[in-house]
């Protein structure tokens, strides 16, 4: 039974300003208390070479991939069934050689699952010496 018809109800209603003046000091305070540090350049001591370059007389394994995932050996190409098969060619072309450097030719486009057959078929050949050759963009 509602016997107060002709009087209308006052909604709540939230003021905001005094929450907003509060935040405002809030956000005063921390941006003077904050130190900014500057992190423009870091302080790197790179190594230094020295010495000659030693006579190698290791010939270089050099894989490379295209685009359509076939794979060459040092210029010969091979047919690609699995990287066991992969492991014991680079075996066969390294020949009397321990341990030699992987030379990876892969396209641009080539897809990156390729490039990984080929390092985890030097892996399992014990091979751990794995280069990726680069073209110079300079125009």
């Amino acid at each position: 039974m509602n016997f107060r018809r002709g009087t209308n109800r006052e909604e709540p209603e939230i003021n905001l300003i005094p929450m907003i003046d509060v935040l405002l000091v809030i956000l005063i305070f921390m941006m003077v208390t904050t130190s900014y540090a500057k992190f423009s350049e870091l302080q790197i001591n790179l190594p230094q070479a020295g010495g000659t370059a030693a006579a190698d007389n290791a010939k270089p394994i050099i894989v490379a991939v295209d685009a359509s995932e076939h794979y060459a050996l040092n210029g010969q190409g091979i047919a690609y069934t699995g990287v066991v098969d992969l492991s014991t060619t680079m075996k066969t072309a390294a020949g009397e050689q321990k341990d030699p450097t992987i030379v990876i030719n892969a396209d641009a486009k080539a897809a990156h699952q390729s490039v990984i057959n080929v390092m985890e078929a030097a892996r399992l050949a014990g091979y751990g010496h794995i280069t990726f050759t680069t073209q110079n963009l300079t125009k």
